[in-house]
């Protein structure tokens, strides 16, 4: 099962921030070292745009949110950078080299901010620490928190489902609809929940639901996932599906999620 990629769970300020490149401009005028950390490539510009706002978040109110969201940037920017460092350049060889200064650069900035960061009691730190590091004590302190306020947030429970996964199928679902009740009106949901919940049907046997859910996430983001019409319409076909029926089940379903009026069923 391929659960939760917590790169992808930064801040919405901060993925907001990336679409304003044109505000970038500014930051580097008022924050000269934070634009001047890495050397300027073509590659990874959205990546970069993001170290420097959340570096700019940091500087400006140093905390354990900041940091989390500074670690998550630079990861994405490592990877990004990494890919691009693979390219050979005809050209110009020296863009090989500057693309791998950079990879180093992110890589330890990384490992500085994760060492300051390793006491931490924030709920995304602990997380961070066990999933990255497999730091024990900081996996219980994050599981303590089960049913507090602090996890009261969607990638939150997304993160403690991911812990259960291979534990207690029962409870990852349970989590995972309670995130999506978390959800408000409209935000972006993280399509993970979506994959995740039609597997464990499946694995459960319960094919009208895998079904549902994997029609859900095929509505919700047809170009991003690996189902198409065709697979739907097999598998509905291979178990005897009412697919007409489950169809409409979906789309309500999905409809109730966006609009953040999702209720959890039992299970």
């Amino acid at each position: 099962m391929n659960f939760f990629k917590l790169a992808a769970l930064a801040p919405l300020w901060l993925l907001m921030a990336c679409e304003k490149s044109q505000n970038f401009a500014e930051l580097c005028q008022e924050h000269k070292e934070i634009c001047l950390e890495f050397q300027e490539d073509s590659w990874c510009k959205r990546e970069r745009i993001a170290v420097g706002f959340a570096n700019l978040a940091e500087k400006l109110a140093s905390q354990d949110s900041n940091k989390f969201a500074q670690l998550i940037a630079y990861e994405n920017y490592e990877k990004c950078m990494e890919h691009a460092a693979k390219i050979e350049h005809i050209k110009l060889k020296v863009k090989k080299t500057m693309r791998t200064n950079n990879v180093l650069k992110a890589r330890q900035r990384i490992n500085e901010i994760a060492n300051a960061t390793k006491g931490s009691e924030h709920p995304d730190l602990l997380y961070y620490h066990w999933s990255r590091f497999l730091d024990e004590s900081a996996l219980q302190k994050f599981i303590a928190l089960e049913g507090s306020k602090l996890l009261e947030q969607p990638h939150r429970q997304i993160n403690l489902a991911s812990y259960y996964a291979k534990r207690d199928a029962n409870k990852t679902l349970k989590l995972l609809y309670r995130a999506l009740e978390l959800y408000p009106n409209d935000a972006v949901i993280d399509t993970e929940i979506f994959q995740s919940i039609a597997s464990i049907f499946a694995d459960k046997q319960e094919y009208k639901q895998a079904y549902i859910w994997s029609k859900i996430l095929y509505l919700y983001q047809p170009d991003e996932s690996n189902i198409t019409d065709k697979s739907l319409t097999d598998y509905s076909e291979l178990h005897h599906l009412d697919r007409q029926f489950l169809d409409r089940v979906a789309a309500s379903t999905l409809k109730l999620i966006e609009s953040g009026e999702f209720n959890a069923p039992k299970v």
